[in-house]
């Protein structure tokens, strides 16, 4: 009979994991676009795979992306930029021609008002023409332009490049009108050369970007998307039909029609409720995994909370760059869920995950099927070569792969739709290399997920193995003997999970820290104590029991203070499961035969193991302290401890919620007797050849 306080916990697991997943369902259903799909699919160079489609209303048939690029080249090319001119500068220089001209030229020579309007005039026409600071073959924005649109005052209009004027053919023009008049009035001549042509000449003509930027904006806008019309009743495509170019376009244009048109009429609350049972289904299949499979994620209200939020995230996160006009979803590096997932759990859980989230976003993304193709591809790569990431160059080489397999499965895709590569749109392949490269921020995002959640990463187990830890240099100065222990439980565990699979550098962190509780009282550890110096001959066995089994709570405690991630404190409190006190036990019993022994004195408190990396330390715990105590260390007499030590963990039922099988078992076996003979440098006893008998 359960209490109240154990029902209450059940219950209320029962209902957080119902309330998250239901908060993740409505997430992604206010993430997920509200606006219906088109009903059919299609890729480009494959059969049409439905009926015959006629239009079932009139539609404007759209211009390809390409059609629409070039548009806008070509109105690039033929834009006139604009130009603002400076209308006081002609007045201004002028003025000081005058001025210098009144000035050199004697008043009494009787010719002097023909002069000054022959020069003037000059100035006037140059500067109406228009000053460019530079000649238009060196200006990059004249580059190839054969007119700029030039704003004097309130009127803009159109001028021929080869009009225009630099302030070098302005000089010249002016020095040749200077040089004219010279010829003309040689009485003043000397005096004209006094004038200083340079003085007179400026640019009037200034680009003005702000404008042009708008102004070009406001033609690329006004440049019709449409080439045509598609009247309600004409054939689109016939069943088996290709899907060629033109038909692509013609059915592109009927989804974006149809898709708005629906908008017009639809009933809104139908689109939703389909949306949150497609979201229900998904979140449904990810719920029956974990219970089938990971029910150790289901049951961890910290695991499951984030790996539900992180889905969210991945998805609000797509779809954010999808809805930005000149980004494309393929720049999303989606193969970071799986990676996370990955470092966080385990490879099958990332998988899975990654399928879900990919289906999910490939029903609103654009050409669905090639994009999960695509996503799923490399998120697997993306995982299979992450398998362990404790180096930085580890990280990076999952990028270069993931960026070979986009490339590669979308010009498979390429070839299979068009039959060659002359259509090969290179273009995808800048958003494949962002997706690629954004890969590398797993790494910051590991380590500020490890401190919201306190998950560990494998960066993190190795950092915690560094035999220079604060609490590992304690326990090796406090209790030197049970951290000799703790490295030869280290270096066998992590042996086995060699073997068996499983995370090497968690079983190794967790064998090193899984006696911790012992520098407490570290003398009352045999592994610690000098000969003939034993503290438990002083005490009753229920005392010794009570020190002994005190190491796990002590451990818990040091962990704890030292903050120690989950991941090692289940080392701690599960390395000896619920088993007794065994040696105490027994003697207590010996020594009171007439009393009845409260087992419960002698019981380590448990829990159990949950993972394979906790039950390998668990076994191999008590296997090598035992293996110390041997008289005759033979290979027999070590084959015997170690079967005889993990049947009967097995028959404890120690290892029920642990995730070994009984071929792990018999692998950890193996591997066990073969290091501890190695340990102990055992010989093999070979059988002797008999001598044949001779006649």
């Amino acid at each position: 009979m359960k209490s109240f306080r154990q029902q209450f916990v059940t219950y209320s697991q029962i209902i957080y994991r119902v309330f998250i997943f239901l908060a993740a369902a409505v997430l992604l259903h206010l993430v997920l676009p509200g606006e219906p799909r088109f009903k059919f699919e299609y890729q480009k160079g494959a059969p049409w795979k439905h009926e015959n489609l006629v239009a079932p209303f009139d539609f404007a048939i759209l211009k390809s992306p390409a059609e629409l690029e070039q548009e806008k080249q070509e109105a690039a090319r033929n834009f006139a930029p604009y130009f603002t001119t400076d209308t006081t500068m002609v007045r201004q220089k002028i003025r000081e021609l005058t001025a210098d001209f009144n000035a050199a030229i004697d008043a009494d020579y009787s010719r002097k008002a023909e002069i000054l309007p022959k020069l003037t005039s000059t100035l006037d026409s140059v500067y109406h023409a228009g000053i460019l600071p530079a000649s238009p073959e060196s200006m990059e924005i004249l580059t190839g332009r054969t007119q700029i649109s030039r704003v004097w005052g309130n009127l803009v209009d159109i001028v021929p490049v080869n009009r225009l004027y630099s302030e070098k053919t302005a000089y010249n023009r002016f020095v040749a009108k200077l040089a004219e008049v010279k010829a003309g009035y040689p009485r003043v001549a000397r005096q004209l050369a006094q004038l200083d042509a340079r003085k007179y000449i400026h640019s009037n003509l200034k680009f003005d970007e702000n404008i042009s930027k708008s102004e070009l904006k406001r033609i690329e806008a006004g440049i019709s998307t449409a080439r045509g019309m598609m009247q309600a009743g004409e054939r689109i495509i016939l069943e088996g039909e290709l899907v060629d170019d033109a038909k692509f376009q013609l059915l592109e244009s009927l989804k974006n029609t149809y898709e708005k048109k629906r908008v017009e009429g639809i009933n809104s609350h139908l689109v939703s409720i389909g949306k949150f049972a497609l979201v229900a289904v998904f979140l449904t299949l990810l719920y029956t995994f974990l219970y089938t499979y990971k029910r150790n994620i289901l049951v961890n209200s910290r695991r499951i909370t984030f790996l539900l939020l992180f889905i969210v995230f991945m998805v609000f996160i797509a779809q954010l760059v999808s809805s930005y006009e000149g980004l494309h979803i393929y720049m999303f590096p989606l193969a970071i869920l799986p990676v996370v997932v990955r470092t966080f759990f385990d490879s099958r859980t990332a998988i899975f995950t990654l399928i879900i989230t990919s289906l999910l976003l490939g029903f609103y993304a654009p050409n669905n099927y090639e994009y999960v193709l695509l996503e799923v591809s490399a998120g697997m790569i993306a995982v299979f070569s992450l398998n362990k990431m404790h180096r930085r160059m580890h990280v990076v080489l999952a990028s270069m792969l993931v960026a070979l397999t986009y490339g590669v499965v979308y010009t498979a895709i390429t070839l299979i739709q068009n039959g060659s590569l002359i259509d090969y749109e290179y273009k995808t392949l800048q958003w494949f290399a962002w997706s690629s490269l954004l890969i590398l921020m797993v790494y910051p995002l590991i380590y500020i997920f490890e401190k919201l959640f306190g998950f560990v990463s494998d960066v993190t187990l190795i950092e915690l193995s560094n035999t220079n830890q604060p609490l590992l240099r304690k326990l090796a100065d406090e209790a030197p003997g049970t951290f000799q222990h703790s490295m030869q439980i280290a270096n066998l565990a992590e042996e086995v999970i060699r073997k068996i699979g499983g995370n090497p550098f968690l079983v190794r962190a967790g064998a090193l820290y899984h006696d911790i509780g012992k520098i407490s009282q570290p003398t009352f550890f045999i592994e610690n104590q000098q000969a003939g110096m034993n503290p438990h001959d002083q005490m009753s066995y229920i005392k010794s029991a009570e020190i002994i089994i005190d190491h796990v709570r002590n451990g818990l405690k040091m962990a704890k203070k030292y903050r120690l991630p989950e991941s090692i404190v289940e080392f701690i409190a599960t390395h000896h499961g619920t088993t007794k006190a065994k040696y105490f036990y027994l003697k207590q019993q010996q020594e009171n035969p007439q009393e009845v022994v409260n087992e419960e004195n002698f019981a380590y408190p448990g829990p159990l193991p949950h993972s394979r990396e906790a039950a390998v330390v668990m076994l191999i715990d008590g296997i090598e302290a035992a293996s110390r105590s041997l008289n005759d260390k033979t290979v027999d007499n070590l084959s015997e401890l170690v079967d005889r030590m993990i049947d009967q963990k097995v028959k404890d039922r120690q290892l029920d919620n642990s995730e070994l099988t009984f071929h792990d078992i018999k692998q950890i076996k193996e591997v066990l007797l073969k290091k501890l003979v190695n340990m102990y440098h055992v010989r093999i006893e070979y059988p002797q050849e008999k001598e044949q008998k001779t006649t």
